[in-house]
């Protein structure tokens, strides 16, 4: 029966090895686990190593050697999830299933894991049971829960009811996950006709010209780097090569960020669209959207969005009437690894690899996907991209600030009244919005999620922009209720030992020792030096090859900046401890036997 999966699978994908994340998640989601034998027949079909599909395999998170259980749970552990309520929701599911977290069941009919955040920040605790999103978890629903899955129950009708809104009740989605729009802007707004842009204006201009327009708005990327979105689909469209590609960046595995996870539910033709709009500018010819496996639930849905547009001329041959604009967009699923939020780490994930990043340069407008041009965007910045097009790119940097131009979609969760997401325009206080969302008591604010800075009180009068507090969307508001060294800088520090690739020396092996040394302090016996060692320490992190890998230490460097006196409470007063120990004195008695001097 497994040969079957595995056979059909590797024929599904024509034995393409770039497709190899495909074959392992279908295989996985099927068997619940790929077996060495999966593994053998993979390797022979697709003329890969052994190495190579077993290394695939062991980087992420949701694929497996070893059975999951016929129902697996993935249990939130985000320091989110952990505010409200995940401890008594995990012990609940341990009482009832009868194991603990990391097993399975004996009957192998449960599993119970942790994972990391899976996009649901603003309606915690939250679980993926073989894909399928539940949330809002209590003790009273786990135990609904288990019972059902000792009976065979489906899935599908474990949900007591369907609350989600807006598109999730959709017959295609059918989701409990609610969206919680609670501000939107000129790009989130529904306002807008799909395939306006397509047919009424790509005909009547040259891809130059769509570039121009874009380098005119001076939008920036909105996944945190923020580089000029004109500049890097010019250099694109100037780089040598006969097949180039859009690639979107849905991976949003930063805790506390949800933003694409609404877009994707409620604007997914906005999306598609401007992923048409930065092919026909750069003169791509497919586009990918790389969707977290988190998302996976998404995926029915967002593929007949994309028939609907194949069949309205949106996508495919002379799209839009344009003679030879030639161009389609086929789902890539993630399998669960931070990294891969980097642009070329996600590259390295869609030609069937680990999801380690690239040495740079060259850089992906030059050499990217199959070493072809490549831009990679993310959702947000897409969806902005039509709003530009059809408003025009002055409109757009008439908005926000001269540095910071257009809007920016956030993603508030915590201790606030109004968890949600919030179009706003740059240049926003950090008063102001605690304000819309009803946050008071406020101690500290987590800013772009745990690769961002922990902010407290004395920084709220700071902006939201490029120039000031950047952000990629995230904010968690922590109230003065909270620990922020046990139970929110902790946990981050766990969250970036999990995800990091392994690829650098400093990111491998520094973080495990930033790690002891706070829990060397929370325990009561740290001393003015571990302070000292921290922030040396944190100068390391630079020399990682990639973004990741810089801020894998933010959560303790930026908590220690900004809230200090929390670190210097845990110390043991007026002691100081032996850091090393004096060479010279534990080789004397060695040189006096042998008559030498040491030279030290």
């Amino acid at each position: 029966m497994e040969n079957n999966t595995v056979h059909s699978a590797i024929r599904k994908y024509n034995r393409d090895k770039t497709r190899l994340m495909d074959i392992l998640i279908e295989i996985q989601d099927n068997e619940n686990h790929i077996s060495d034998e999966a593994v053998s027949i993979i390797s022979e079909k697709l003329e890969l190593s052994l190495v190579d599909v077993e290394q695939t395999i062991s980087f992420y998170h949701f694929l497996s050697k070893e059975s999951q259980g016929k129902y697996t749970i993935y249990l939130n552990n985000s320091v989110v999830s952990n505010m409200m309520g995940r401890q008594i929701v995990a012990e609940t599911f341990e009482n009832e299933a009868g194991c603990k977290f990391g097993e399975v069941t004996k009957d192998g009919i449960i599993g119970l894991f942790d994972t990391a955040c899976i996009g649901m920040s603003d309606q915690e605790p939250a679980a993926l049971i073989n894909g399928n999103v539940f949330i809002h978890l209590t003790p009273f629903r786990v135990k609904e829960i288990v019972r059902d899955m000792r009976a065979g129950k489906d899935l599908k009708k474990m949900h007591s009811s369907y609350l989600g809104g807006g598109q999730n009740k959709s017959e295609y989605l059918n989701s409990v996950v609610r969206n919680n729009i609670m501000r939107m802007g000129p790009v989130l707004s529904d306002d807008y006709n799909p395939g306006t842009i397509i047919m009424n204006n790509l005909p009547q201009l040259t891809p130059e010209q769509v570039i121009e327009e874009i380098k005119t708005s001076n939008i920036r990327g909105r996944g945190g780097a923020g580089f000029p979105t004109g500049l890097k689909w010019e250099f694109c469209r100037k780089a040598k090569g006969d097949k180039k590609y859009i690639l979107c960046n849905a991976d949003e595995g930063e805790p506390g960020t949800f933003k694409d996870r609404v877009i994707l539910t409620e604007r997914p033709k906005l999306l598609f669209e401007g992923m048409v709009i930065a092919g026909y500018s750069i003169g791509a010819t497919e586009g990918i959207l790389y969707l977290r496996y988190e998302y996976k639930y998404l995926k029915h849905y967002l593929e007949n969005i994309l028939e609907e547009a194949r069949g309205k001329n949106l996508l495919g041959k002379d799209i839009g009437g344009i003679k030879g604009f030639n161009f389609d967009i086929r789902i890539q699923l993630g399998a669960g690894a931070y990294i891969c939020g980097e642009e070329s780490a996600l590259i390295e994930s869609v030609e069937g690899k680990r999801g380690e990043p690239r040495d740079r340069p060259p850089f992906p407008v030059e050499k990217g996907y199959n070493d072809c041009p490549t831009v990679v965007n993310n959702v947000e910045t897409l969806c902005s991209i039509v709003k530009i097009m059809l408003n025009g790119g002055e409109w757009y940097s008439s908005l926000g600030t001269p540095v910071s131009t257009g809007t920016k979609v956030l993603s508030i969760s915590g201790d606030c009244r109004y968890p949600g997401i919030y179009e706003v325009e740059w240049g926003l206080t950090i008063t102001d919005i605690l304000d819309m969302v009803g946050a008071i008591n406020v101690q500290a604010i987590q800013v772009g999620g745990p690769s961002g800075s922990l902010i407290g009180p004395e920084d709220f009068d700071r902006k939201l922009c490029y120039s000031d507090l950047v952000t990629g969307g995230s904010f968690i508001i922590f109230n003065y209720n909270r620990d922020l060294l046990k139970n929110v800088v902790l946990n981050f520090t766990d969250f970036f030992i999990e995800e990091s690739c392994g690829s650098c020396v400093p990111c491998r092996s520094m973080i495990p020792l930033f790690k002891q040394k706070l829990e060397k302090i929370l325990s009561g016996n740290g001393v003015a030096s571990d302070l000292e060692d921290l922030q040396s320490w944190g100068k390391l992190m630079k020399t990682n090859r990639c973004g990741l890998g810089h801020t894998a230490a933010n959560p303790i460097l930026t908590s220690l900046k900004n809230f200090r006196y929390l670190y210097e409470e845990k110390l043991e007063r007026g002691k100081e401890y032996e850091t090393g120990f004096n060479l010279k004195q534990a080789v004397s008695e060695s040189c006096e036997a042998t008559t030498r001097v040491p030279n030290l």
